[in-house]
């Protein structure tokens, strides 16, 4: 026998059983209830009681509504193959929301089908009794409406008649001439009534119509939407929002797409714009959209302005002097780019000049400075793509508007002045390239054609409408973002390690180590060409090293024109690297035992390393970048180091050379030294004069008759410099060392995994991510997302006029 507590058990279990199994009976009971309520249509359906035949179970079932349970009349099948009246299944989508209501799978009224012919043959051929009083007949479901017709007097016969003899449809499923054809009275009243008090709108009053209708309905969302469609705002997101949300977060096209469809099918409608609206929006911030002219014409440049995306090896032969060209090049017309680039900054020119109250300006030209930058990227290789095969190295040549003026008077007037001049957002990229910046051949060969537009540009004026009006331009071209190795690669002159230290001076590296601060900007582009063609021809008839003492180091022809300048990230660079050589050197007390074998200077470093990584957290690396050098170049470095140091008197040494070089240092970074440091400024000839003392006393070991390239500049040029351009930190090549990244990312993330293509892709893509009317868009998306409004969320997808509100808000281009 049973224990009795096992049996309490048992039957509490049959009792909690019979309990579940009577709540979800009811729960279903009643949710089949609502349905039915929803749908109201028993006044207009059928029975299934009125089937002649008395049909098993399952039949009815198959032949019967799944929502009200009647027989079915204009039946359509779901996704899902459930199988509803029209009217009820479009009720309850309406209702319930957008999904089957027997299995709860996402369903819209678009995805609405009538059943096979098979199905509605069988259907059509049910007999059913006439449910008229004085009436006994059967007719088959096809003949029903025919033969009801003649009990017109019946009220039992209360059901949708319709006069063709087969099932009504209803109106979203006909056709568009049959849609015409039934409405054909009410379009004729609409039209009568649109002519006679709204002068012939008849698109008005219909969306108003709709619009009192939904609103009657509480259903406020659409009607919010319809709303917002009136008044050409959209209910989704603007393409040109879809493509700041689709370049920014770094999206392939497949990746946007499977966003784009989920999206739509979570919520039913049209947030996100699909890929089509995307690439017409692409079209206007890409070069060669805008017309424009050159006056005079550009010489040896093409007038055509529908121009994009060109190869940088057009026109070119296999080999250049018997040198075969491998290499994949992608740029844009420089002009043309330059055309983009200011009708992206429309908005901010405009804007400018309202605030300096010239908007009704029309006189002579706007002056564009133009910020060029140059640099290799290294190694870029990739595991992927197919096609030749060419250097795994790459060089990026870009661009940046620095400021526009216009002479006004007797003085020029600021228009627009970039806020970030060293940001990757404004450096825009002109020239892709698979190739090694130390290859001369291939360096001049595809930078040759761009280098021409950009001289023919320096004698024409552009004239381009902004505004609605046509207004003239002028540019400056400013060759200063580019390092040492490639200002000596691009004018002609020895490596670095040559006797000839200096790219803006003519000083040996003896001269400057003797001398160390004072110098004056001697060499120009001009004169590096007189000193190549003397090279070249050697007119006076000198032996090599007279020849080579008579031009300077000069030994190759120049085909780019740069500026005097010091790139303050290299400076950097190179200072840091040259001070954790120092730290090494005081390790090992060199002032005192200055032969040294390799294997101990290998010691000091192995220590160097290790007390930076455990005091500073700096692990140690294989080449000097600009991360290391921001956090070597600090006091409290050097009192890491000093611990490492026994002499008291090296400790206060190496603190005043540190503590002269980060006085210095803000003068060659900031962006606008006499505002943002004017005593470091002021100071500098005395800190570099007390700086140059110590390097030639205290540390006389390492600096008797030599000097870097770098500490060369840092001492003996930064004044004259400042005075000539106002700042060397706005000029540096920071944006486009940070572009670097984005083309990796780029290469990754969005271009076609070929070689020939890609370049074109990431160049494409990296020049969107530089549009000032894209970041406007992302720029609100960043303050929404701070004000705790996030645009993944599905507020968002609810409701995207907030974003979109917000978006339309927001007046600042910062990103």
């Amino acid at each position: 026998m049973l224990d009795p507590a096992k049996r309490t058990r048992q039957r509490k279990r049959r009792i909690q059983a019979r309990i579940t199994s009577s709540r979800s009976s009811s729960s279903s009971s009643s949710s089949s209830e609502v349905m039915k309520k929803i749908a109201s249509c028993s006044k207009i359906h059928l029975s299934t009681e009125l089937l002649a035949v008395d049909f098993p179970t399952h039949f009815v079932k198959s032949i019967s509504c799944q929502i009200c349970e009647h027989i079915l009349a204009d039946p359509v099948e779901t996704t899902c193959k459930h199988v509803f009246c029209r009217i009820c299944i479009l009720r309850c989508l309406k209702v319930m929301g957008s999904y089957c209501p027997f299995c709860r799978y996402p369903c819209f009224p678009t995805d609405l089908e009538s059943p096979g012919k098979s199905f509605l043959s069988v259907l059509n051929s049910l007999m059913v009794k006439c449910p008229a009083k004085e009436c006994s007949e059967e007719v088959s479901l096809e003949k029903y409406n025919q033969h009801i017709s003649s009990h017109k007097e019946s009220r039992e016969t209360l059901v949708h008649i319709n006069k063709g003899g087969r099932p009504r449809q209803h109106l979203l499923s006909l056709t568009r001439r049959a849609q015409k054809h039934r409405l054909r009275e009410l379009k004729m009243q609409v039209k009568a009534f649109a002519d006679k008090e709204e002068g012939g709108d008849v698109k008005s009053v219909c969306l108003t119509l709709f619009l009192l209708a939904l609103r009657a309905r509480n259903e406020h969302r659409q009607a919010d939407e319809l709303e917002a469609i009136m008044q050409g705002r959209g209910s989704g997101l603007r393409p040109a929002v879809c493509l700041a949300i689709r370049i920014n977060t770094f999206l392939s096209c497949s990746q946007y797409h499977k966003m784009y469809r989920t999206v739509k099918a979570i919520t039913g409608r049209q947030i996100f714009q699909p890929l089509h609206a995307l690439r017409n929006a692409e079209k206007v911030l890409l070069p060669g959209y805008h017309p424009f002219e050159w006056q005079p014409p550009l010489q040896n440049v093409s007038s055509n302005t529908d121009v994009g995306i060109i190869d940088g090896l057009s026109g070119l032969s296999a080999s250049v002097d018997d040198y075969p060209v491998d290499t994949i090049a992608k740029r844009f017309r420089y002009d043309a780019a330059l055309v983009s680039a200011l009708m992206d900054m429309e908005e901010d020119i405009l804007e400018g000049m309202r605030t300096q109250d010239l908007d009704d300006y029309l006189n002579g030209p706007f002056t564009v400075v133009v910020k060029e930058s140059c640099d290799g990227m290294g190694d870029v290789s990739e595991k992927h793509g197919s096609g030749p095969a060419v250097p795994e190295k790459a060089v990026r040549f870009s661009f940046t508007v620095m400021r526009i003026t216009i002479a006004h008077g007797s003085q020029n007037v600021k228009v627009f002045e970039e806020a970030k001049p060293n940001s990757e957002l404004c450096c825009k990229p002109l020239c892709l390239m698979l190739a090694d910046e130390s290859d001369h051949e291939t360096l001049t060969a595809i930078l040759s054609p761009l280098i021409a537009e950009r001289e023919a540009m320096k004698s024409s004026e552009l004239l381009l409408e902004m505004g609605g009006i046509l207004r003239t331009f002028k540019f400056l071209f400013r060759g200063t973002g580019y390092d040492e190795k490639l200002v000596r690669e691009v004018e002609g002159l020895e490596a670095s390690g040559s006797v000839y230290i200096c790219t803006l001076c003519d000083a040996t590296r003896l001269e400057a180590s003797q001398n160390l601060v004072f110098h004056s900007i001697t060499r120009s582009h001009t004169e590096n060409l007189e000193r190549y063609e003397v090279w070249r021809s050697n007119p006076y008839h000198e032996s090599v090293e007279e020849l080579r003492d008579r031009v300077k180091g000069v030994s190759a022809k120049p085909f780019i024109e740069t500026v005097p300048s010091i790139d303050a990230l290299h400076c950097d660079i190179g200072n840091a690297a040259e001070f954790y050589k120092i730290f090494q050197l005081e390790i090992g007390e060199v002032y005192k035992n200055p032969n040294a074998s390799k294997e101990e200077r290998k010691r000091w470093q192995a220590t160097l390393d290790k007390h930076l990584r455990k005091k500073m957290n700096l692990k140690p690396i294989m080449r000097m970048n600009g991360n290391f050098a921001r956090k070597l170049m600090t006091k409290e470095t050097v009192e890491a180091v000093c611990e490492l140091i026994p002499s008291v008197e090296r400790h206060e040494a190496l603190r005043e050379l540190m503590d002269l070089y980060l006085k210095m240092k803000p003068v060659w970074r900031s962006t606008c030294p006499a505002k943002e440091c004017p005593d470091s400024l002021c100071q500098y000839s005395f800190n570099s004069q007390r700086f140059a003392e110590l390097l030639s006393t205290k540390f006389k070991y390492r600096y008797e008759g030599k000097i870097t390239n770098y500490f060369h500049k840092t001492l003996a040029h930064v004044p004259e410099i400042i005075e000539r351009d106002g700042s060397i930190g706005a000029w540096a090549s920071e944006g486009n060392e940070s572009g670097n990244k984005l083309f990796r990312r780029f290469r990754k993330m969005n271009a076609r995994q070929s070689k020939c293509y890609e370049m074109e892709d990431v160049l494409k893509h990296h020049w969107l991510y530089t549009s000032k009317y894209l970041q406007k868009f992302m720029n609100a998306h960043n303050a929404l997302k701070n004000c705790g409004f996030n645009a993944n969320s599905n507020a968002t997808l609810e409701d995207p006029l907030a974003l979109e509100d917000a978006l339309e808000s927001q007046d600042s281009m910062e990103f």
